[in-house]
């Protein structure tokens, strides 16, 4: 029995079906799926089912000083239990085992983990097998070819994790140790994330510093027999052309020769051709800047472009070459595309031109994988999802751009001169003060534009005049501008510069970014840095420097590379990196104080939203012992004033004020389902002065309550999530039944902003139900004949939803939780579903009880705060309250 051992089960039940011709069979062992046919089973792993850490010793932070963990020795143990015994299990019956994880650092990293776990339990011969798409060719030819492991790529991927660990380990520990955060709100420092982290600071410096200076541009509308276009005054600038006029009265001087104008004479008349060549093909970083276009995150695009090489529809996504294979069959790739619908046409005229078909070429040139491109195996009408469908014709369309024609533009530009203000005439030619100019362009040939949209084409009209001519002056204005601040770094351009400087990789940078987000360092996109990555790139500028020096872990990296080419080991390297960080600590060794100091007042700022109505002090965003947020006097004991946040969402607070109490507003980040709360005492003032809105009796204690509504499992129709259950005084789990009481049902505002259907004798009775938190409720003249509760309608948007009687809608949500499926969650598609699925997370049960940071390094382009999003709406009834 031979044994295949791939990356991931989505690539384990696509090489199955190529080299069974789709006759494997599927069983499941400890949860996992095992594809068998043939003599031969296929197991997929979940990526890296060991990772690396310390003894077990070394795991209370506040036993443990952070300076030990320098030196403190590292062990691998599984993450992935039901994996690894499942492989164990498979590998004692085999007499043979191929390694086909994906042919990168990485993916020989878990192909070695793979070997040494095989080899606890079996002495077999291991095959290596590489390829660079899943494809029908590629796969059977690998396996037709197979190689060995290579352990000095797969010990460069090793290093990377210990090195990683040990710093990112004993500087978070250090920082968090000394600000006093500790659970949750640690603060998370790295040795890629770090200096990223800085570049992102950096330039809200440069912003943030900017002084803008004022400037005027000018413009007049020049006719040319009947046809219009505009023209910009520009001059002589020791040499250089000009249009900004720095002087107000000069543009002003300027303005009134132009206004007081009636014609220009045409002076040079400029045509030239220029030759618009076809882009490179694309590298890992290139496509991320083209994918930013289409409003997909460096994130996203990764993680469908790798959805899309699972499934054989393009090669792998991570490579630094722009060079195509020799052996790249160009013809028989536009062949194949043609039976593509959208894409037959611009494949069939590619295939029939003139052109001899020879694609261009980057700069970079490497062995490992081609650059990114079409396999020619097509999925079918329907199977691709929005942001697939868009990535594929994006690579596909790159791909037919970098074997199109060159474009061919026409230029031509048009110099004029207006008459002198002060005799008449026209102004000399080394006198240009008074000149205007005008740029047109013409698209002669479209090229390869004709099949590559995604690049700017747009033409310029300019009518063809010449030397000489006389224009009329139509129109003359001048505007009044002001020099811009840089612009902040997109997430394609981010990446693009941690390229240049060396910092990370190409499998690694938009992760880098991901873990930004995740940790609460920057928000926004692009990228915006919070009070907390300020207060950590502060201090570490301070007190540490190399934490953030890109020089530091640009050598680390270069280090690591020379590892996969056998010119150092790993000891050698991950020796040298504790050397540097035990210098970091050395300058750290007196400063613990100083910078504890640094960044809990810095943080303490990031969480202040003005003054307290009762003491003066300052409000404060605080957590309560159980996780949730609130906000709180910073006098307390002395002071307990309080008001209430929402349960959902991490607080974000705004620089927009209140008028009316001088608080900061905030915002409540969830994901898709970010809202901005506002003034937190407004929407306490708000609940208090509403009235509640009676709809009927309550099912527990009201007067027509005969018996406790009970769905068919016996248990209250209480609403169980956080939305429902929230109140003034904390609440117990409900399940008792109270006395009949008269209680009656009303729709309720709660003073954090949320609303629910509950009974008026709470806390007496605890009955509740969830309501949308926005639109406005419209309580209908309908009933519901089983509940006798009238039927709601939620205005929110163009379409009203009829929510309907709400005891009725969150018996359906309750019956959907219970039978639902994962992608039965709003944002979980089906491509998602099969990664859960693959990382052990069948149900929504099983999203519920995981933790999300871990989930979240096992699923590729899933985000622990997405998670979390999905979580919440899982076990709070988000679904029915929204």
């Amino acid at each position: 029995m031979e044994l295949i051992v791939t990356e991931k089960e989505i690539a384990a039940r696509r090489i199955a079906a190529i080299l069974s011709g789709d006759s494997a069979e599927v069983e499941r062992e400890n949860g996992v799926n095992v594809y068998e046919w043939g003599g031969r089973r296929c197991v997929g792993l979940s990526g890296h089912v060991v990772e690396v850490d310390f003894p077990p010793e070394y795991g209370g932070w506040r036993d443990v000083e952070p300076r030990e963990l320098v030196d403190a020795s590292v062990e691998k143990h599984p993450t992935r239990e039901n994996i690894v015994r499942t492989l164990r299990l498979l590998a004692r019956q085999a007499d043979r085992v191929t390694i086909a994880t994906d042919y990168d650092r990485e993916g020989e990293l878990i192909g070695k983990e793979a070997f040494e776990l095989l080899r606890e339990v079996t002495d077999a011969p291991v095959d290596r097998v590489r390829f660079s798409s899943i494809t029908e060719r590629e796969v059977t030819e690998a396996f037709a070819d197979p190689d060995g492991i290579d352990f000095d790529l797969a010990a460069a991927g090793e290093a990377r994790q210990v090195i990683d660990l040990v710093w990112g380990a004993a500087l978070t520990r250090f920082l968090s140790l000394s600000a006093k955060r500790f659970g949750g709100d640690f603060i998370s420092v790295g040795r890629v994330q770090s200096p990223t982290l800085k570049l992102i600071v950096d330039r809200e410096r440069e912003i943030e510093a900017f002084d803008p200076e004022s400037y005027w541009e000018l413009f007049a509308d020049l006719d040319a027999d009947g046809e219009n276009f505009e023209a910009q005054y520009f001059y002589n600038d020791d040499g250089s052309e000009a249009d900004r006029v720095w002087n107000e009265s000069r543009a002003e001087a300027v303005y009134e020769v132009l206004d007081g104008s009636e014609t220009a004479l045409t002076r040079p008349v400029r045509r030239r051709t220029r030759t618009d060549s076809p882009p490179a093909p694309f590298s890992t970083t290139k496509f991320i800047s083209a994918a930013s276009s289409l409003g997909l995150s460096a994130g996203r695009a990764m993680s469908v472009a790798e959805d899309l090489y699972t499934e054989g529809y393009i090669t792998y996504p991570r490579t630094d070459n722009t060079v195509y294979p020799d052996d790249l069959d160009v013809a028989d790739l536009l062949d194949e595309l043609s039976s593509y619908r959208e894409f037959a046409d611009d494949a069939g005229s590619l295939a029939s031109g003139d052109g001899d078909l020879a694609p261009t070429e980057g700069d970079e040139e490497t062995t490992d994988h081609p650059p990114i491109h079409p396999t020619g195996e097509l999925p079918d009408p329907g199977e691709l999802g929005d942001a697939e469908e868009r990535i594929y014709e994006l690579v596909v369309r790159r791909f037919f751009a970098t074997v199109a024609e060159a474009a061919t533009w026409e230029h031509l530009r048009v110099v004029a001169a207006v008459e002198d203000d002060g005799n008449g005439e026209v102004a000399d030619e080394d006198e240009d003060d008074h000149r205007l100019k005008a740029n047109g362009k013409r698209l002669v040939e479209p090229g390869y534009h004709a099949v590559y949209p995604y690049k700017n084409a747009s033409e310029n009209y300019v009518p063809d005049v010449a030397e000489g001519d006389t224009l009329r002056i139509e129109e003359t204005r001048i505007e009044a501008k002001e020099t811009q601040p840089p612009r902040r770094y997109g997430q394609s351009r981010l990446i693009e510069r941690m390229e240049g400087m060396g910092i990370g990789t190409k499998a690694t940078r938009h992760n880098t970014l991901e873990k930004l987000y995740d940790r609460g360092y920057v928000e926004n996109d692009p990228p915006v840095p919070t009070r907390l990555a300020r207060a950590v790139v502060d201090a570490a500028e301070s007190f540490a420097a190399q934490i953030v020096d890109e020089r530091m872990t640009s050598e680390l990296e270069g280090d690591m590379a020379a590892i996969a080419r056998g010119e150092t080991t790993l000891e050698e390297v991950t020796d040298e990196s504790r050397e540097m960080l035990g210098e970091v600590f050395a300058e750290l060794a007196d400063s613990r104080e100083a910078i504890g100091e640094h960044l809990r007042s810095s943080l303490k700022a990031d969480k202040t939203l003005g003054p307290c109505p009762e003491c003066g002090s300052n409000l404060l965003v605080r957590r309560s012992r159980q996780g949730s947020h609130f906000v709180g006097c910073d006098a307390y004991p002395d002071c307990e004033y309080t008001l209430p946040l929402p349960n959902r969402g991490t607080p974000q607070l705004l620089d927009e004020s209140c008028g009316d109490h001088d608080l900061r507003h905030v915002k409540m980040l969830a994901g898709r389902g970010t809202f901005t709360h506002g003034c937190p005492q407004c929407e306490a003032d708000a609940a208090d002065d509403a009235a509640d809105r009676v709809i009927g009796a309550c099912p527990e204690c009201g007067d027509s309550a005969t018996s406790i509504a009970r769905d068919a499992s016996g248990s209250s129709d209480t609403a169980s999530g956080s939305e429902a259950r929230e109140q003034e005084t904390p609440r117990g789990e409900g399940g008792e039944t109270a006395e009949a009481h008269s209680g009656e049902l009303a729709i309720k505002r709660l003073r954090s902003g949320s609303r629910l259907v509950g009974c008026t004798r709470y806390p007496d009775c605890e009955y509740s139900l969830p309501l949308p938190r926005q639109g406005e409720i419209t309580v209908t003249e309908q009933y519901c004949e089983e509940h006798d509760l009238p039927e709601l309608v939620v205005e929110n948007g163009d379409e009203p939803w009829e929510l309907g009687c709400p005891i009725c809608n969150f018996r359906e949500y309750e019956a959907r939780q219970r039978a639902g499926t994962l992608t039965d969650l709003d944002g979980v598609g089906e491509r998602t579903a099969e990664k859960l699925q693959a990382a052990g997370i069948d149900s929504i049960e099983d999203l519920t009880t995981i933790e999300a940071d871990s989930l979240a390094t096992d699923v590729d382009g899933v985000s622990a705060d997405r998670i979390r999003e999905w979580q919440g709406r899982a076990s709070a009834g988000e679904s029915a309250a929204d």
